[in-house]
């Protein structure tokens, strides 16, 4: 293995679809110190295809031989969610740093098991591809919470809608595929886990693909007792639209309009004559996840690529975020069959933190 600090750190991609396809792109033309190495998919001839395009670049067959590669610093999960289990615990096994797109895993217990397994290693090596913490506006959304220019912030109303979505999607892909980024924003922004969910299920699209219960309301509920409301409707017909609104004591927040932060806050003074006046509002919609988040992607892998060189190996959600979401959407899940809310069942993390201490010898 290179040194990391001062070579081009060598990433292996594992998953050359659209999505791995885009970050093979992104490092080679946009992020600083690294460079693909290796690339790998279940149809090999494209994964040969690639890596003809790249100086220095192999295309190998097996995702766990590519992996264990000596010449791999770093590995991309761009992979099928079913395969990151093995994956992940042959990057444990291997001590490479990888980020992984979500799922961590597909089911609450895999995902726990990778947590218990890297703290087992006693050194943090995963990071999970939540972007919307790298995106701008989300950022700027987080620090005027934490700085309390809203007071304490009460409620969250959020809004993900997709043009359309693969035939094969059902209405557990719903929960498990789109609404987890509303887990982890609600996460990310609050700083505390999610207890509860109850999914509403309002009059089915007609446009939709039939049995698809979509769109879905989802209700959170907070350790603390905030409440957000998620709409999930990904048979829209129009274009890509991720919104979050804030409300707090103080005033509230809007992101997503493509315009920058929208906030409302008091001044302690009264504004204006009090009228309303009309007015209007006007713009383009974004067409799809590449265009809206394509910074965050930019910053989340040039962050990630900068923290492994630097040997922190993460900047960023780890497993614990990716195991939280599992849990939420599982519970999720349950009440899209039950109808009614459902206690999210999680481990306390103090277990996972007592794991990797008894490790260091802390």
């Amino acid at each position: 293995m290179s040194d990391r600090t001062t070579a081009e750190l060598r990433v292996a991609v594992l998953g050359v679809g659209m999505m791995g396809a885009d970050h093979v792109e992104r490092i080679t033309g946009r992020i600083k110190g690294a460079r693909v190495a290796v690339v790998n998919d279940y149809l090999h001839d494209k994964a040969e295809t690639i890596a003809a395009g790249i100086d220095g670049c192999r295309a190998i067959s097996d995702p766990l031989a590519a992996i264990a590669d000596p010449e791999v610093d770093a590995v991309l999960l761009a992979t099928p969610g079913p395969t990151h289990e093995a994956q992940l615990i042959a990057c444990i096994e291997h001590g490479k740093p990888v980020l992984c797109e979500k799922p961590l895993t597909t089911d609450v217990a895999t995902s726990l098991d990778i947590v218990r397994r890297e703290a087992q290693s006693g050194t943090p090596l995963i990071q999970v591809g939540f972007m919307r913490r790298f995106d701008h506006e989300y950022s700027q959304l987080k620090t005027a919470i934490d700085d309390g220019v809203f007071g304490r912030v009460l409620l969250a109303h959020c809004v993900h809608r997709n043009p359309a979505v693969p035939p094969s999607f059902d209405s557990s892909m719903i929960v498990k595929d789109s609404l987890v980024h509303e887990v982890d924003v609600t996460r990310f922004l609050f700083d505390e886990e999610i207890t509860s969910v109850h999914i509403i299920k309002p009059s089915a699209n007609p446009s939709a693909p039939a049995g698809l219960q979509d769109p879905q309301i989802a209700y959170f509920t907070t350790e603390s007792g905030r409440h957000i409301d998620a709409e999930v409707f990904v048979t829209t017909g129009v274009a890509y639209e991720v919104r979050t609104e804030v409300v707090g004591e103080k005033g509230s927040a809007f992101i997503g309009l493509d315009v920058g932060m929208v906030r409302k806050y008091s001044t302690g003074a009264a504004v204006g004559d009090g009228r309303s006046r009309a007015g209007s509002w006007g713009g383009d919609i974004t067409p799809s996840f590449t265009e809206r988040f394509g910074q965050a992607y930019d910053t989340e892998i040039q962050r990630w690529v900068n923290a492994v060189r630097s040997g922190v190996n993460v900047d960023g959600p780890g497993a614990w975020d990716g195991y939280a979401a599992a849990a939420v959407c599982a519970a999720g899940v349950r009440s899209l069959d039950s109808g009614r809310p459902e206690t999210v069942e999680m481990i306390d993390r103090a277990d996972i933190h007592a794991v990797a201490a008894s490790v260091s010898g802390v």
